[in-house]
């Protein structure tokens, strides 16, 4: 599934998937993979993505039931 909310976040903080991945010290191919729904992060990766975008575990990456 992809990861539209991080995208969101990521552009409203002008912030480019290159730049984002230097933040956390991840390839550019990793955050691609992660919006793209790709590749699954891990809790440790998701916590320091989330800290870099300013939003929560639950902003970014919980998937709603329906």
């Amino acid at each position: 599934m992809k990861n539209l909310r991080m995208k969101a976040a990521r552009v409203s903080k002008d912030l480019s998937q290159d730049q984002l991945a230097k933040a956390i010290g991840v390839s550019r191919q990793t955050i691609n993979a992660i919006e793209k729904g790709d590749y699954n992060p891990t809790i440790n990766l998701c916590i320091a993505i989330c800290k870099a975008l300013d939003k929560t575990l639950d902003e970014l990456f919980w998937e709603e039931q329906e």
